[in-house]
Protein backbone atom coordinates (compact mmCIF):
# COMPACT_ATOMS: atom_id res chain seq x y z
CA UNK A 1 0.00 0.00 0.00
CA UNK A 2 1.01 3.44 -0.93
CA UNK A 3 0.13 6.54 1.10
CA UNK A 4 0.31 9.75 -0.83
CA UNK A 5 2.03 12.57 0.03
CA UNK A 6 2.43 16.28 -0.35
CA UNK A 7 5.74 17.63 0.67
CA UNK A 8 5.12 21.71 0.52
CA UNK A 9 8.26 23.98 0.61
CA UNK A 10 7.77 26.87 2.45
CA UNK A 11 10.70 28.91 1.41
CA UNK A 12 12.09 31.17 4.33
CA UNK A 13 9.91 29.36 6.81
CA UNK A 14 11.41 29.82 10.33
CA UNK A 15 10.61 29.23 14.15
CA UNK A 16 10.33 32.94 14.56
CA UNK A 17 7.57 33.46 11.83
CA UNK A 18 5.17 30.78 13.12
CA UNK A 19 3.34 33.04 15.57
CA UNK A 20 2.06 34.83 12.57
CA UNK A 21 0.57 31.99 10.94
CA UNK A 22 -2.12 30.54 12.60
CA UNK A 23 -3.18 28.22 10.56
CA UNK A 24 0.18 26.46 10.14
CA UNK A 25 0.83 26.82 13.66
CA UNK A 26 -2.21 24.81 14.23
CA UNK A 27 -1.08 22.17 11.65
CA UNK A 28 2.12 21.89 13.77
CA UNK A 29 0.66 21.02 17.07
CA UNK A 30 -0.65 18.14 15.84
CA UNK A 31 2.95 17.04 13.77
CA UNK A 32 6.50 16.72 14.95
CA UNK A 33 8.10 19.83 14.44
CA UNK A 34 12.15 19.93 13.99
CA UNK A 35 14.59 22.76 13.21
CA UNK A 36 16.50 21.16 9.75
CA UNK A 37 20.11 20.91 10.37
CA UNK A 38 21.70 21.95 6.87
CA UNK A 39 24.65 21.72 4.68
CA UNK A 40 26.78 24.52 3.86
CA UNK A 41 26.07 26.56 1.84
CA UNK A 42 21.88 26.87 2.59
CA UNK A 43 21.11 27.83 -0.89
CA UNK A 44 18.15 26.72 -2.80
CA UNK A 45 19.67 24.22 -5.08
CA UNK A 46 21.76 23.28 -2.53
CA UNK A 47 19.47 22.72 -0.24
CA UNK A 48 16.86 21.33 -2.10
CA UNK A 49 19.03 18.39 -3.84
CA UNK A 50 20.40 17.62 -0.65
CA UNK A 51 16.69 16.55 0.40
CA UNK A 52 15.64 14.97 -2.67
CA UNK A 53 18.60 12.86 -2.49
CA UNK A 54 19.21 11.98 1.10
CA UNK A 55 23.34 12.84 -0.02
CA UNK A 56 25.29 15.42 0.79
CA UNK A 57 26.46 18.05 -1.95
CA UNK A 58 30.30 16.25 -2.17
CA UNK A 59 28.15 13.40 -3.79
CA UNK A 60 25.40 15.54 -5.74
CA UNK A 61 27.50 18.09 -6.85
CA UNK A 62 25.50 21.02 -6.52
CA UNK A 63 27.45 23.44 -4.80
CA UNK A 64 25.33 27.00 -5.25
CA UNK A 65 22.82 27.91 -7.50
CA UNK A 66 25.56 29.20 -10.06
CA UNK A 67 29.16 27.91 -10.26
CA UNK A 68 32.18 28.19 -12.71
CA UNK A 69 31.95 25.68 -15.59
CA UNK A 70 35.75 24.96 -15.92
CA UNK A 71 34.54 23.23 -19.62
CA UNK A 72 32.68 25.90 -20.78
CA UNK A 73 35.05 28.76 -19.00
CA UNK A 74 31.28 30.08 -18.28
CA UNK A 75 30.09 31.12 -14.77
CA UNK A 76 26.84 29.46 -15.11
CA UNK A 77 23.84 30.13 -12.67
CA UNK A 78 19.89 28.87 -12.47
CA UNK A 79 20.22 25.69 -15.05
CA UNK A 80 17.50 23.76 -15.31
CA UNK A 81 18.43 20.15 -16.57
CA UNK A 82 18.14 17.46 -13.67
CA UNK A 83 21.24 15.86 -14.96
CA UNK A 84 23.29 18.36 -12.78
CA UNK A 85 22.43 16.43 -9.96
CA UNK A 86 24.27 13.78 -9.88
CA UNK A 87 22.66 11.42 -7.06
CA UNK A 88 19.75 9.18 -7.29
CA UNK A 89 16.41 11.01 -6.44
CA UNK A 90 13.61 10.08 -4.07
CA UNK A 91 10.72 9.53 -6.68
CA UNK A 92 14.07 7.40 -8.00
CA UNK A 93 14.33 4.76 -4.72
CA UNK A 94 9.80 5.30 -4.78
CA UNK A 95 9.53 3.82 -7.70
CA UNK A 96 12.41 1.03 -7.16
CA UNK A 97 9.90 -0.24 -3.97
CA UNK A 98 6.66 0.27 -5.91
CA UNK A 99 6.95 0.11 -9.80
CA UNK A 100 3.72 1.91 -10.25
CA UNK A 101 4.34 5.01 -8.42
CA UNK A 102 3.82 8.05 -9.10
CA UNK A 103 5.42 11.46 -8.46
CA UNK A 104 4.66 15.39 -9.42
CA UNK A 105 7.27 17.94 -9.10
CA UNK A 106 5.52 21.75 -9.04
CA UNK A 107 8.14 24.57 -9.50
CA UNK A 108 11.37 22.88 -7.09
CA UNK A 109 14.37 23.13 -8.89
CA UNK A 110 16.18 20.77 -11.66
CA UNK A 111 12.50 20.35 -12.58
CA UNK A 112 13.68 19.61 -16.03
CA UNK A 113 14.17 16.24 -17.57
CA UNK A 114 14.02 14.94 -14.37
CA UNK A 115 12.09 11.49 -14.53
CA UNK A 116 8.97 12.64 -12.46
CA UNK A 117 5.41 11.89 -14.10
CA UNK A 118 4.12 15.52 -13.96
CA UNK A 119 6.22 18.59 -13.52
CA UNK A 120 6.04 22.41 -13.87
CA UNK A 121 8.73 25.01 -13.55
CA UNK A 122 8.99 28.33 -14.78
CA UNK A 123 10.74 29.57 -17.89
CA UNK A 124 9.80 32.19 -20.19
CA UNK A 125 10.00 32.51 -24.01
CA UNK A 126 13.00 34.40 -24.89
CA UNK A 127 12.07 36.20 -28.60
CA UNK A 128 14.86 37.39 -31.31
CA UNK A 129 13.69 40.54 -30.38
CA UNK A 130 15.27 40.76 -26.90
CA UNK A 131 11.55 40.53 -25.43
CA UNK A 132 10.87 38.10 -22.29
CA UNK A 133 7.36 36.49 -22.26
CA UNK A 134 6.07 34.85 -19.29
CA UNK A 135 5.39 31.14 -19.79
CA UNK A 136 6.08 27.54 -18.39
CA UNK A 137 7.68 24.17 -18.72
CA UNK A 138 5.80 20.87 -17.89
CA UNK A 139 6.20 17.43 -18.70
CA UNK A 140 3.85 16.37 -20.01
CA UNK A 141 3.89 19.26 -22.53
CA UNK A 142 0.21 19.55 -22.66
CA UNK A 143 0.20 20.04 -19.64
CA UNK A 144 1.17 23.52 -19.72
CA UNK A 145 -1.71 24.40 -21.88
CA UNK A 146 -4.30 22.84 -19.88
CA UNK A 147 -2.78 24.37 -16.71
CA UNK A 148 -2.63 27.62 -18.34
CA UNK A 149 -6.18 27.35 -19.67
CA UNK A 150 -7.48 27.37 -16.31
CA UNK A 151 -5.37 29.40 -14.04
CA UNK A 152 -4.12 31.85 -17.03
CA UNK A 153 -0.07 32.44 -17.90
CA UNK A 154 2.40 31.62 -14.94
CA UNK A 155 3.22 35.00 -13.34
CA UNK A 156 6.66 35.14 -14.41
CA UNK A 157 7.15 38.73 -13.34
CA UNK A 158 5.35 38.46 -10.03
CA UNK A 159 7.59 35.10 -9.48
CA UNK A 160 11.14 36.98 -9.11
CA UNK A 161 11.67 40.67 -10.12
CA UNK A 162 10.40 44.49 -8.53
CA UNK A 163 6.70 43.40 -8.62
CA UNK A 164 7.44 39.28 -7.15
CA UNK A 165 4.59 38.77 -4.79
CA UNK A 166 1.91 36.62 -3.63
CA UNK A 167 0.14 36.04 -7.07
CA UNK A 168 3.58 33.86 -8.33
CA UNK A 169 2.58 31.37 -4.99
CA UNK A 170 -0.65 31.72 -5.26
CA UNK A 171 -0.75 30.28 -9.15
CA UNK A 172 1.85 27.36 -8.05
CA UNK A 173 -0.32 26.07 -5.75
CA UNK A 174 -3.48 25.91 -7.66
CA UNK A 175 -1.67 23.97 -10.23
CA UNK A 176 -0.84 21.39 -7.81
CA UNK A 177 -4.03 21.33 -6.61
CA UNK A 178 -5.08 21.26 -10.30
CA UNK A 179 -2.36 18.37 -11.13
CA UNK A 180 -3.75 16.03 -8.18
CA UNK A 181 -7.10 16.58 -8.97
CA UNK A 182 -6.63 15.20 -12.50
CA UNK A 183 -3.75 12.39 -11.75
CA UNK A 184 -3.62 11.71 -7.98
CA UNK A 185 0.37 11.38 -7.82
CA UNK A 186 1.93 9.41 -4.99
CA UNK A 187 4.04 12.21 -4.01
CA UNK A 188 3.84 15.79 -4.88
CA UNK A 189 6.42 18.64 -4.52
CA UNK A 190 5.07 21.82 -3.98
CA UNK A 191 6.98 24.82 -3.78
CA UNK A 192 6.06 28.27 -2.08
CA UNK A 193 8.63 30.91 -2.57
CA UNK A 194 6.79 33.95 -1.31
CA UNK A 195 8.58 34.67 1.81
CA UNK A 196 11.54 34.75 0.00
CA UNK A 197 11.02 38.25 -1.28
CA UNK A 198 9.65 40.12 1.83
CA UNK A 199 12.46 38.81 3.66
CA UNK A 200 15.19 40.09 1.30
CA UNK A 201 13.87 43.33 0.51
CA UNK A 202 12.68 44.09 4.12
CA UNK A 203 14.44 41.50 6.75
CA UNK A 204 12.58 39.29 9.16
CA UNK A 205 12.33 41.59 11.87
CA UNK A 206 10.42 44.15 9.68
CA UNK A 207 7.12 45.60 10.50
CA UNK A 208 5.35 44.29 7.39
CA UNK A 209 6.37 40.70 7.44
CA UNK A 210 3.84 39.33 9.54
CA UNK A 211 1.46 40.70 6.93
CA UNK A 212 3.57 38.34 4.38
CA UNK A 213 3.35 35.42 6.46
CA UNK A 214 -0.40 36.22 6.77
CA UNK A 215 -0.67 35.65 2.88
CA UNK A 216 1.24 32.49 2.55
CA UNK A 217 -0.21 31.11 5.66
CA UNK A 218 -3.89 30.98 3.92
CA UNK A 219 -2.43 29.73 0.71
CA UNK A 220 -0.96 26.52 3.09
CA UNK A 221 -4.29 26.10 4.64
CA UNK A 222 -5.75 25.93 1.24
CA UNK A 223 -3.75 23.12 0.59
CA UNK A 224 -4.03 21.43 3.72
CA UNK A 225 -7.89 21.32 3.48
CA UNK A 226 -7.51 20.10 -0.17
CA UNK A 227 -4.94 17.22 0.64
CA UNK A 228 -5.98 16.44 3.44
CA UNK A 229 -9.49 16.18 2.00
CA UNK A 230 -7.84 14.08 -0.24
CA UNK A 231 -6.45 11.87 2.53
CA UNK A 232 -2.89 13.01 1.30
CA UNK A 233 -0.21 13.44 4.70
CA UNK A 234 1.63 16.85 4.76
CA UNK A 235 4.54 17.70 5.46
CA UNK A 236 5.80 21.01 5.43
CA UNK A 237 9.47 22.34 5.44
CA UNK A 238 11.73 25.40 4.72
CA UNK A 239 14.80 24.76 2.66
CA UNK A 240 16.63 27.73 4.73
CA UNK A 241 15.68 30.37 7.03
CA UNK A 242 16.57 34.12 6.13
CA UNK A 243 18.59 35.89 8.52
CA UNK A 244 18.52 39.99 8.91
CA UNK A 245 21.74 41.75 7.05
CA UNK A 246 23.26 45.19 6.94
CA UNK A 247 25.94 44.56 5.27
CA UNK A 248 27.05 43.88 1.72
CA UNK A 249 30.28 42.42 0.79
CA UNK A 250 31.76 43.33 -2.73
CA UNK A 251 34.11 40.61 -3.15
CA UNK A 252 34.83 40.82 -6.34
CA UNK A 253 36.00 44.41 -5.95
CA UNK A 254 38.21 43.87 -3.11
CA UNK A 255 40.14 41.24 -4.93
CA UNK A 256 39.97 43.70 -7.80
CA UNK A 257 41.94 46.45 -5.47
CA UNK A 258 44.41 44.11 -4.09
CA UNK A 259 45.27 42.20 -7.28
CA UNK A 260 44.51 44.76 -9.88
CA UNK A 261 45.61 42.48 -12.67
CA UNK A 262 44.56 39.13 -11.10
CA UNK A 263 41.10 39.95 -12.57
CA UNK A 264 40.54 39.95 -16.19
CA UNK A 265 37.89 42.75 -16.87
CA UNK A 266 37.08 43.38 -20.90
CA UNK A 267 35.81 46.94 -21.92
CA UNK A 268 32.73 46.46 -24.40
CA UNK A 269 30.95 49.41 -25.40
CA UNK A 270 32.48 51.34 -22.64
CA UNK A 271 31.37 49.23 -20.04
CA UNK A 272 32.86 46.72 -17.93
CA UNK A 273 32.58 42.81 -18.91
CA UNK A 274 34.18 40.01 -16.01
CA UNK A 275 36.05 37.89 -18.23
CA UNK A 276 36.09 34.83 -15.86
CA UNK A 277 37.94 32.57 -18.17
CA UNK A 278 40.84 34.49 -18.66
CA UNK A 279 41.15 35.83 -14.90
CA UNK A 280 43.51 34.52 -12.35
CA UNK A 281 41.14 34.45 -9.39
CA UNK A 282 37.44 35.50 -9.21
CA UNK A 283 34.25 34.83 -7.03
CA UNK A 284 31.08 33.67 -7.72
CA UNK A 285 28.95 35.60 -5.52
CA UNK A 286 25.95 33.86 -4.08
CA UNK A 287 23.85 35.41 -0.93
CA UNK A 288 26.25 34.38 2.22
CA UNK A 289 28.76 32.45 -0.18
CA UNK A 290 31.05 32.94 -2.37
CA UNK A 291 32.90 30.35 -4.60
CA UNK A 292 36.29 31.78 -5.24
CA UNK A 293 38.17 30.07 -8.68
CA UNK A 294 41.82 30.18 -8.67
CA UNK A 295 43.55 29.36 -11.69
CA UNK A 296 47.19 28.51 -10.26
CA UNK A 297 46.86 26.35 -7.43
CA UNK A 298 50.26 27.93 -6.14
CA UNK A 299 48.84 30.79 -5.32
CA UNK A 300 46.13 29.16 -3.11
CA UNK A 301 47.48 30.19 -0.04
CA UNK A 302 48.58 33.78 -0.47
CA UNK A 303 44.88 34.83 -1.64
CA UNK A 304 44.08 33.01 1.84
CA UNK A 305 45.65 34.90 3.39
CA UNK A 306 44.67 37.81 2.10
CA UNK A 307 41.20 37.00 2.37
CA UNK A 308 41.37 36.69 5.99
CA UNK A 309 42.17 40.06 6.71
CA UNK A 310 38.62 40.95 5.06
CA UNK A 311 35.68 42.10 7.46
CA UNK A 312 32.75 40.08 7.52
CA UNK A 313 33.69 36.68 6.31
CA UNK A 314 32.96 34.17 8.63
CA UNK A 315 34.79 30.73 7.02
CA UNK A 316 37.03 30.45 4.33
CA UNK A 317 37.24 27.20 3.41
CA UNK A 318 40.04 25.27 1.26
CA UNK A 319 39.54 21.76 -0.43
CA UNK A 320 40.61 19.88 2.62
CA UNK A 321 38.52 22.31 4.53
CA UNK A 322 35.50 21.83 2.36
CA UNK A 323 35.88 17.75 2.73
CA UNK A 324 35.36 18.03 6.59
CA UNK A 325 31.89 19.60 5.25
CA UNK A 326 31.04 17.67 2.89
CA UNK A 327 31.51 20.08 -0.34
CA UNK A 328 34.02 19.36 -1.83
CA UNK A 329 33.00 18.99 -5.43
CA UNK A 330 34.77 19.46 -8.81
CA UNK A 331 32.30 22.69 -8.93
CA UNK A 332 33.27 24.17 -5.64
CA UNK A 333 35.36 26.96 -5.69
CA UNK A 334 38.92 26.79 -4.91
CA UNK A 335 38.00 28.46 -1.77
CA UNK A 336 34.48 28.67 -0.61
CA UNK A 337 34.10 31.95 1.34
CA UNK A 338 30.97 32.02 3.85
CA UNK A 339 30.39 35.64 5.13
CA UNK A 340 29.14 36.31 8.75
CA UNK A 341 25.56 35.93 9.28
CA UNK A 342 24.78 39.71 9.18
CA UNK A 343 26.61 40.14 5.95
CA UNK A 344 26.32 39.35 2.17
CA UNK A 345 28.48 38.83 -0.77
CA UNK A 346 28.02 40.73 -3.96
CA UNK A 347 28.98 39.96 -7.29
CA UNK A 348 29.63 43.50 -8.35
CA UNK A 349 32.98 43.81 -9.44
CA UNK A 350 33.27 47.40 -11.58
CA UNK A 351 35.00 50.19 -9.27
CA UNK A 352 32.55 52.61 -11.20
CA UNK A 353 28.68 52.13 -11.76
CA UNK A 354 29.40 54.55 -14.94
CA UNK A 355 31.08 51.05 -15.91
CA UNK A 356 28.75 48.70 -14.56
CA UNK A 357 27.72 46.50 -17.60
CA UNK A 358 24.16 46.93 -18.69
CA UNK A 359 22.64 43.90 -18.12
CA UNK A 360 23.59 44.92 -13.96
CA UNK A 361 20.87 47.18 -13.80
CA UNK A 362 18.26 44.74 -15.37
CA UNK A 363 16.92 41.74 -14.07
CA UNK A 364 18.90 39.29 -16.31
CA UNK A 365 19.50 35.66 -13.98
CA UNK A 366 21.47 34.31 -16.22
CA UNK A 367 24.10 36.51 -17.60
CA UNK A 368 25.21 38.14 -14.05
CA UNK A 369 28.36 36.58 -12.81
CA UNK A 370 26.69 36.19 -9.44
CA UNK A 371 23.30 36.24 -7.55
CA UNK A 372 21.79 39.66 -7.50
CA UNK A 373 18.90 40.64 -4.54
CA UNK A 374 18.74 43.62 -5.78
CA UNK A 375 16.20 42.92 -8.48
CA UNK A 376 13.64 42.47 -6.29
CA UNK A 377 13.81 46.83 -5.88
CA UNK A 378 12.90 49.27 -8.27
CA UNK A 379 16.03 51.80 -8.18
CA UNK A 380 14.80 54.80 -5.79
CA UNK A 381 17.16 57.17 -7.63
CA UNK A 382 14.03 57.18 -10.72
CA UNK A 383 12.17 59.79 -10.03
CA UNK A 384 8.61 58.62 -12.43
CA UNK A 385 9.42 54.76 -12.09
CA UNK A 386 6.06 53.84 -13.44
CA UNK A 387 6.20 56.25 -16.20
CA UNK A 388 9.93 54.91 -16.62
CA UNK A 389 8.73 51.25 -16.77
CA UNK A 390 5.49 51.56 -18.51
CA UNK A 391 6.95 53.90 -21.35
CA UNK A 392 9.87 50.73 -21.83
CA UNK A 393 7.36 47.90 -21.15
CA UNK A 394 5.25 50.20 -24.88
CA UNK A 395 8.03 50.35 -26.50
CA UNK A 396 8.94 46.66 -25.81
CA UNK A 397 4.79 44.93 -26.27
CA UNK A 398 3.70 47.71 -28.68
CA UNK A 399 6.74 48.95 -30.84
CA UNK A 400 8.80 45.42 -31.06
CA UNK A 401 11.62 47.64 -30.02
CA UNK A 402 14.72 46.04 -28.74
CA UNK A 403 15.05 47.89 -25.13
CA UNK A 404 16.40 47.79 -21.53
CA UNK A 405 14.36 47.41 -18.95
CA UNK A 406 16.93 49.14 -16.73
CA UNK A 407 15.30 49.79 -13.55
CA UNK A 408 17.29 48.09 -11.23
CA UNK A 409 19.60 49.69 -8.70
CA UNK A 410 22.79 49.37 -7.36
CA UNK A 411 22.64 49.96 -4.11
CA UNK A 412 23.29 46.87 -2.17
CA UNK A 413 22.91 48.05 1.27
CA UNK A 414 18.96 47.98 -0.02
CA UNK A 415 19.21 44.41 0.86
CA UNK A 416 17.73 43.68 4.69
CA UNK A 417 17.54 39.80 4.43
CA UNK A 418 19.78 36.99 3.69
CA UNK A 419 20.56 33.17 3.68
CA UNK A 420 23.99 30.59 3.18
CA UNK A 421 25.26 30.65 6.52
CA UNK A 422 24.24 27.70 8.66
CA UNK A 423 25.62 28.92 12.12
CA UNK A 424 22.53 31.15 12.96
CA UNK A 425 20.25 31.85 15.61
CA UNK A 426 17.76 28.86 16.35
CA UNK A 427 14.95 31.27 15.72
CA UNK A 428 16.49 31.86 11.75
CA UNK A 429 16.84 28.33 11.37
CA UNK A 430 14.29 26.46 8.99
CA UNK A 431 11.95 23.91 9.89
CA UNK A 432 10.40 20.31 9.02
CA UNK A 433 6.69 20.01 10.34
CA UNK A 434 5.96 16.57 9.51
CA UNK A 435 2.91 13.57 10.78
CA UNK A 436 4.57 11.55 13.85
CA UNK A 437 6.29 8.75 13.28
CA UNK A 438 8.38 6.26 15.45
CA UNK A 439 11.59 7.80 13.94
CA UNK A 440 10.73 11.45 14.13
CA UNK A 441 8.41 12.15 17.33
CA UNK A 442 10.98 12.78 19.90
CA UNK A 443 13.78 14.64 17.54
CA UNK A 444 14.13 18.21 17.87
CA UNK A 445 16.48 18.23 15.05
CA UNK A 446 16.60 16.46 11.40
CA UNK A 447 19.39 16.78 8.98
CA UNK A 448 18.66 17.56 5.80
CA UNK A 449 19.69 14.16 4.18
CA UNK A 450 17.31 12.58 6.31
CA UNK A 451 13.93 13.88 4.94
CA UNK A 452 14.10 12.03 2.18
CA UNK A 453 14.16 8.33 3.71
CA UNK A 454 11.31 10.32 6.06
CA UNK A 455 8.72 10.81 3.65
CA UNK A 456 9.46 7.34 1.90
CA UNK A 457 9.13 6.11 4.96
CA UNK A 458 5.95 7.80 5.29
CA UNK A 459 4.72 6.62 1.68
CA UNK A 460 5.16 3.13 1.87
CA UNK A 461 4.52 2.95 5.96
CA UNK A 462 7.87 1.36 6.95
CA UNK A 463 8.10 2.44 10.03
Amino acid sequence: MTQNVALLNIVGLSGSLLQHAPHIWAYAKGCCTQTIEQDLPALTTTSQSTMLTGVKPKTHGIVANGWFNHQANEIQFWKQSNALVQAEKIWDDAKKINSQTTTANICWWYNMYSGVDFSVTPRPIYKANGRKIPDCYTYPASLRDDLQQKLGIFPLFKFWGPAADITSTQWIADAAIQVYQQHQPNLNLVYLPHLDYPLQKLGPEHPEIPHHVKKIDDIVKKLLDFYQGQDVKVILLSEYGITPVDSPIHINRILREKFPNDLAIREEDNLEILDAGASEIFAVADHQAAHVYIKDPSKIRAYKTFLQTVSGIDKILDAQDQEAFDIHHSRSGDLLLISEHDHWFTYYYWLDDAKAPDFARTVDIHRKPGYDPCELFIDPKIKFPRLKIATKLFQKKILKQATLLDVIPLDATLVKGSHGNTDVPEQYQPLLICPKTVKNEHQKTIDNTQIKQLVLDLMFESF
